[in-house]
């Protein structure tokens, strides 16, 4: 006797908020995918325009789309909501105004996945304000100075349940702050495909406001983790900066240790030279 499975392979997860010029073009570039073993999360903020009546109109030839409209936090709380709902054994996060790139971009993306063994899947995605494909494989050091664009990581449920959640303090950037977690864990297992995933909006918040929060936690977080993965140059770029925001901060204790830091790296460095 077969057993029918109850659950979806992939659960998408759209955090809107007066999305109603963009939405549908977002649910439309799923809704046309070949690959349909999926469900579709709209977590929407409490719309006051028409997002919630459109996603409606189309979740009846859509089925797998579900609705959840309630007031949030921001973005990362509605994703933090949508990782709570999803069914789904791999997660992927989309933009209200951003779309899948080709008719067959989640056939190609299930394909890699079944015939490889890894917790998190990215590529590239598309934008005319990142100046076309951004931004093919990353490296520890590429990651400490640019984000993977969360439109382009597919997620398997695993994941989460080492990193935890998105981390509310960061409004703009806990994407990024995640990216660190999940990319320099030695207990997850990631892989980079050549392939565009989305049509990425360069629209949003995080384009237009700077995240004070995390980029002064960045330089701590990088540090620590860093050891053995990026360069001794880059160690000193990282106190450098955290030297500069300490000094902003009026901190001349940790302004200080920063710059003390710096000029030990830099010692190394100048040693290093010497011996090659």
């Amino acid at each position: 006797m077969s057993i029918t499975k109850s659950y979806p392979f992939l659960s998408i997860i759209i955090p809107t908020y007066n999305s109603a010029t963009t939405v549908e073009v977002a649910l439309n570039s799923i809704l046309n995918q070949s690959f349909k073993d999926l469900e579709v999360l709209i977590i929407d903020g409490s719309s006051n325009d028409s997002t919630i009546e459109i996603a409606k109109r189309l979740q009846l030839e859509f089925p797998v789309l579900k609705i959840i409209c309630e007031e949030d936090k921001g973005i990362y709380d509605a994703m933090n909501k949508g990782i709570s709902i999803a069914k789904g054994e791999w997660l992927y996060f989309m933009g209200s105004d951003d779309s899948l790139f080709e008719n067959t971009t989640l056939k190609k993306v299930f394909n890699y996945i079944e015939e490889n063994s890894y917790e998190v899947i990215y590529g590239n995605v598309l934008s005319v304000g990142l100046n076309g494909i951004y931004d093919g494989e990353f490296t520890y050091s590429k990651l400490a100075s640019k984000n993977i664009c969360h439109q382009a990581i597919f997620f398997k449920r695993s994941v989460f349940e080492k990193t935890g959640k998105f981390n509310l303090k960061y409004k703009i950037l806990s994407d990024w702050d995640h990216n660190i977690k999940w990319f320099f864990s030695s207990k997850i297992s990631k892989s980079y495909i050549d392939q565009v995933i989305a049509n990425y909006s360069d629209g949003g918040i995080s384009s237009i406001q700077v995240d004070k929060y995390f980029y002064r936690d960045k330089n701590k977080k990088l540090f620590f983790k860093g050891k053995g993965k990026i360069s001794i140059s880059q160690y000193i770029s990282i106190c450098r900066n955290a030297s500069l925001q300490a000094k902003q901060d009026n901190s001349f204790i940790l302004e200080s240790l920063w710059a003390l830091a710096r000029i030990i790296f830099e010692i190394v460095r100048k040693l290093k030279d010497l011996k090659n």
